[in-house]
């Protein structure tokens, strides 16, 4: 397949982060002569997501170290689907939606089971209450990006992009979504020096924030 077909093969990142599109270029420059479909890579890496999100609740070094490198395959497939659908002229609004509800279903339960394996390690149900704050603001979020995007498409709104150079509400939010797109290396990193459990408080405090961030820039530009 060439331009010539309509086409276009993957081009290399040309910036240093996200870190995560460095590892999914050689990803994508495969799967894009496989006959595989952008929700069927979406799909697949909802189940690396879902595994490695359940042996974090074995919270066993070795089983941490496995869940870690799911949870990397999981963001590299989520990378490569985008622009899989984009390369073959996939692209689709249930796949959009779709690949939105994994992002979410994922991250739930990985804060969920590692809440849950640190909480039975420690004897203490403290971390699984972090570990289900973490994810109650993880949902906060999806539902208001869900219907964000609902009334733009309504409205015949092109989607808005955060960008890093408005208000400091902007900049925090623009920040918190780089950090996000790399965050599966944060999580490997916290694993290998066996210190993964300090993510449920920052998680849970920083969830909510968040959300709350969202919620005002949202406000702000429905009510201007």
């Amino acid at each position: 397949m060439n331009e010539a077909d309509g086409d276009t093969a993957p081009q290399s990142p040309n910036q240093l982060f996200p870190l995560i599109r460095h590892l999914a270029y050689p990803t994508t420059r495969l799967l894009y002569w496989l006959p595989v479909t952008p929700n069927q890579i979406t799909a697949f890496s909802l189940v690396l997501g879902l595994g490695g999100a359940w042996m974090f609740r074995q919270d066993d070094f070795a089983s941490t170290v496995v869940a870690a490198a799911l949870l990397v395959s999981c963001y590299v497939l989520d990378n490569s689907d985008g622009e899989i659908a984009r390369l073959k002229n996939l692209a689709s609004e249930f796949g959009k939606r779709f690949d939105t509800f994994v992002d979410w279903i994922v991250h739930t339960a990985f804060f969920i089971c590692l809440g849950w394996g640190v909480a039975e390690r420690w004897a203490d149900d403290l971390w699984l209450w972090f570990g289900v704050a973490a994810a109650f603001g993880g949902t906060v979020n999806y539902i208001i990006d869900s219907v964000r995007d609902t009334r733009e498409r309504a409205a015949g709104i092109q989607k808005i992009e955060d960008g890093p150079d408005e208000t400091n509400a902007d900049r925090l939010v623009f920040t918190s979504r780089v950090i996000r797109t790399d965050f599966c290396f944060i999580v490997l990193g916290l694993v290998l020096i066996d210190a993964v459990w300090l993510l449920l408080p920052a998680a849970a405090i920083g969830a909510q924030a968040y959300w709350g961030l969202q919620f005002v820039k949202n406000f702000r530009r429905h009510h201007v």
